[in-house]
């Protein structure tokens, strides 16, 4: 899991008022709405009800009067179902459903009605759909709803998250509506604002704590407010779904004002909350889809910097994952190029990639030596620019001399895990083992450690397949400890125990 280290705002009444849910109340006269049983309500009135309205499986007995007073789609299908002798309206694919309907109606009645960012959207979507303008009365219910939203809501930076993800359910009404752009550019911009201005609840939906009160010779001191940390948004945005996540960090990065790894954080939070952790989960035919578009999303959301802002260990354990659910190309792509230019930190626990059939190995070498090729590549172009050939296609970012030196060392510790797969062939590990270039393996203990391991377990080598193997180390290039393992192991040929012997004699 990944852990966040967050702050403690002030939490002085004000704010704890301030950070609580806004509301809206509309209407004064008492609520006489009534049910009976679960598709049925109507208003307790002495006078008779004269229209049935039909929204979904419940049927909403009122009367017209009121209705036509305030919405002007109504007044045109009371006058239709007058005109055909009915006094039944039925409402295809009403936005919100009854609830909606419900609020927009004892609004109609001048009942009190309650808005909240739970709500607004439905009741606002469902007076779209009735035309509840201000053409029909002055003070309608669309012109009430846009002051709330605009005035309360989209200030509201937890209220702003709600109805962003009630939105989803309103389709395409709530998108017509501008409300889901609303609320993603409101989002948007809370999170660039300076974190010491602040001042709503981050992570809200964790309880606030008041500070504590120290008291130091009989004066009582309150403890010093942590500042709120420049990730205090990441966590609150995980509870969207991928569609509405990828929008918000989209507006996020065009603003241009978060730093790149404030926003690799944030995308390794998302992952860490929505990526399951079992193999079995991360392809099951229910999910696999969905996995599949949140690897994808996630990549293609990652910062521009190549990489640079994220860590090599997520890019690789990304990667691992963007393989099991089968990602398409260009992506899995773009993590190996990010990660051949973080080559550097990465452990070899990082680097054990499954293999996916068809092949045999236990891991993914090919990958891994595709990628080690790549940072070569890298190298290469950072010497060109060294020497001002700025060569196209070179990279800004470049692992440099001294941390290739940690790239050697990591590869030989890989080389001596896979070096345990019986069915590693010879070719796959000596290739491998010849893209790391000299200076980047001055000394030859971990080779000398990997090519004992795959001697001890590919017994069936012939003797030149012993001595090509073998060809790849350098015995001046082994420490007195491994020079004293090698001179005593029956497994390497005879010429090299002889080689060892012989250096060792001659450095004594």
């Amino acid at each position: 899991m990944v852990s966040f280290m967050y702050g403690h705002l002030t939490t002085t009444r004000n704010l704890e008022k301030k950070n609580k849910m806004k509301f809206m109340k509309l209407g004064s006269k008492p609520d006489t709405f009534q049910a009976d049983g679960k598709c049925i309500r109507y208003v307790v009135s002495d006078l008779a009800t004269d229209v049935t309205i039909i929204v979904g499986e419940v049927k909403f007995h009122l009367h017209k009067f009121p209705l036509m007073s305030k919405s002007n789609r109504l007044q045109k299908l009371v006058l239709k179902a007058s005109e055909e002798n009915s006094d039944e309206i039925d409402m295809v694919d009403f936005p919100g459903g009854p609830k909606a309907f419900e609020i927009c109606a004892k609004f109609c009645y001048g009942m009190t009605v309650t808005l909240n960012a739970y709500n607004v959207v439905a009741a606002r979507c469902a007076a779209e759909y009735l035309e509840m303008t201000e053409d029909v009365d002055r003070g309608n219910l669309i012109f009430k709803i846009e002051v709330f939203i605009n005035s309360s809501i989209l200030r509201s930076w937890k209220d702003s998250i709600i109805v962003l993800q009630t939105t989803k359910s309103l389709l395409p009404w709530s998108e017509n509506l501008k409300i889901v752009g609303r609320c993603i550019d409101s989002i948007a911009s809370k999170t660039s604002v300076d974190p010491a201005n602040v001042t709503w609840s981050y992570t809200y939906n964790r309880k606030l704590s008041a500070p504590e009160i120290i008291v130091k010779g009989g004066m009582k001191y309150q403890e010093k407010i942590e500042s709120v940390p420049k990730d205090w948004w990441v966590e609150d945005i995980c509870e969207l779904e991928i569609f509405l996540y990828k929008r918000v960090m989209t507006a996020v990065k065009s603003k241009g004002r978060m730093d790149g790894a404030i926003i690799g954080e944030a995308l390794k939070t998302y992952a860490v909350r929505w990526l399951p952790d079992s193999v079995d989960a991360l392809i099951s035919d229910v999910h696999s889809w969905r996995n599949k578009l949140l690897v994808e999303t996630i990549v293609c959301l990652l910062p521009s910097d190549k990489g640079v802002s994220c860590s090599c260990s997520f890019l690789l354990k990304l990667l691992k994952v963007a393989i099991l659910v089968g990602v398409d190309d260009s992506a899995r792509e773009d993590l190996m190029n990010r990660i051949s230019l973080k080559l550097d930190e990465a452990s070899v626990k990082d680097l054990l990639i499954p293999a996916r059939s068809p092949q045999t190995t236990i891991y993914d070498v090919g990958m891994v030596h595709s990628i080690v090729n790549q940072c070569m590549i890298n190298e290469k172009c950072s010497q060109d620019l060294d020497l001002g050939k700025n060569d196209v296609g070179c990279t800004d970012f470049v692992l440099g001399h001294g941390s290739l030196l940690s790239v050697g060392k990591v590869i030989d510790g890989y080389l001596e895990e896979i070096a345990r797969d019986p069915n590693l062939s010879l070719a796959s590990f000596i290739d491998l083992a010849r893209s790391i270039p000299e200076f980047a393996r001055p000394v030859h203990d971990g080779l000398y450690k990997a090519i004992d391991m795959y001697l001890k377990e590919h017994l069936s080598l012939t003797k030149a397949e012993r001595k090509e193997l073998c060809s790849l180390m350098d015995v001046k290039k082994l420490t007195m400890d491994a020079s004293m393992h090698a001179a005593q192991n029956d497994r390497l040929p005879l010429r090299v125990v002889v080689q060892v012997l012989f250096f060792e004699q001659v450095r004594a």
